[in-house]
């Protein structure tokens, strides 16, 4: 007995860190400081914003999925097979190999390598980064492991004495909040990290891990998940808490005009002097290979269940690795410009199928996530039309102007889709 508690509370910290890992990739760590620049002295306010935004809807996404026994389906299961296929694959390869995956490398020599050797070229950098994770990524039993005994502590770490050094001397004096709504901004920047997109992601390899792990029965499954999310979740909300304070301490320095990677630099210099560049290096390095190693080993697994094996696990690793190494190469501008309207199309979608499949027990009709879940994909469509040549229909929709006005038609497309009867097949 006091074996088995001692095994759970050890692979609830390896999961939990290996969570915490994937999830802070270097693109989550210039959000927060940016806005607790932008807060000032409201940063507690904005900073509540951005948990729910992105914390919670990432880590919602993880315990949804292992409600349901295919976790590549996984939160999209009840909008069908059809919808749950198509839109799984477009979602993976987004927060895989067409986005975050060589964004993850492009960032890394932007941030850590360029600034110390400007003639290092990129191509050579790309090879050697998708080297590495490629090696670490091979062998599925291992990732865990990997990541959450050596990579996360050492990230944690660094982080740590970036937080506690801003905390004991800090930078400058807290100004008044540069923008109307703190807690809206907190919210869609939250919101604009698609993490929620990557939980699902995320909680291919964490709930094989889970399995693996003996908590193979549906609530033995969910239980760990709550706790190792827990965990995840506590993790996240110190760092992110901390940065978010760090940027609030130059409020009073800089303007909502400063590039969100500029503010991130200066503060690190500001703490450290003239180690500040290389310690900031040391954090995005390790944070984007984590973040590389937890996706690439997701969109493996995902693939190599969906065709049933004809597509080895190594060979998706393989694969992705490449594909990622050739497109890093156009750099992290040129590659978030692209993900943009993808995202813009998927993540509405994503959204809704997270918070619908959170109380699916209580859900007993199918129609509302068929009609909520197609509906919003046609109104992520129309969101993108919008951006591109305006709608005033669009704009004048409840919570526009914070990015969420695809919620209210979702909402009434899931009515509708609940006053359609439903018979639940016989199995």
């Amino acid at each position: 007995m006091e074996k088995q508690k001692k095994d759970l509370t050890k692979n609830m910290l390896i999961i939990g860190f290996m969570m915490f890992s994937t999830f802070f990739g270097a693109g989550n760590l210039i959000f927060p400081p940016y806005l607790g620049m932008l807060a000032g002295e409201q940063w507690q306010v904005g900073f509540l914003g951005f948990l729910i935004g992105d914390v919670t809807l990432a880590i919602l996404a993880i315990i949804a999925t292992c409600r349901f026994e295919d976790a590549n389906k996984g939160v999209l299961t009840r909008g069908g097979n059809v919808f749950a296929t198509l839109v799984s694959s477009a979602m993976v390869l987004c927060v895989g190999p067409f986005v975050c995956i060589p964004r993850t490398a492009s960032t890394t020599f932007e941030i850590s390598i360029q600034p110390f050797f400007t003639h290092f070229n990129t191509i050579l950098f790309s090879v050697l980064f998708f080297i590495l994770v490629l090696f670490l990524t091979i062998r599925p039993t291992k990732v865990v492991d990997i990541v959450g005994k050596f990579l996360t502590p050492a990230l944690l770490i660094v982080l740590a004495l970036m937080i506690i050094k801003g905390l004991i001397t800090p930078l400058g004096n807290l100004a008044d909040s540069k923008i109307d709504m703190v807690f809206a901004e907190g919210l869609v920047q939250g919101y604009q990290t698609f993490d929620a997109m990557g939980g699902t992601v995320v909680a291919i390899l964490v709930m094989a891990t889970i399995i693996e792990k003996g908590y193979g029965e549906k609530r033995a499954r969910v239980q760990i998940a709550i706790r190792s999310g827990i965990i995840a979740g506590i993790g996240l909300m110190l760092v992110y808490g901390g940065l978010c304070y760090l940027g609030s301490t130059v409020s009073d320095m800089y303007g909502a005009e400063i590039v969100q990677t500029a503010l991130l630099v200066n503060i690190t210099n500001a703490l450290f002097g003239t180690t500040g560049q290389a310690l900031l290096g040391v954090i995005v390095i390790l944070a984007c290979l984590t973040t590389a190693i937890g996706l690439t080993s997701s969109v493996a697994q995902y693939f190599s269940t969906l065709t049933k094996g004809k597509l080895k696990y190594e060979t998706v690793v393989a694969a992705v690795c490449i594909f990622s190494a050739v497109t890093s190469n156009f750099g992290v501008a040129a590659i978030v410009g692209f993900s943009i309207p993808i995202l813009t199309f998927l993540y509405p979608a994503v959204v809704t199928m997270i918070v619908l499949s959170t109380f699916t027990d209580f859900i007993q009709n199918d129609n509302i996530y068929k009609v909520a879940g197609y509906g919003a994909l046609a109104v992520g469509l129309i969101d993108i039309i919008d951006d591109a040549v305006g709608m005033p229909f669009m704009q004048s929709l409840p919570l526009a102007q914070f990015g969420f006005g695809w919620v209210t038609p979702v909402v009434i497309l899931g009515v509708i889709g609940a006053l359609i009867p439903f018979k639940k097949e016989n199995k």
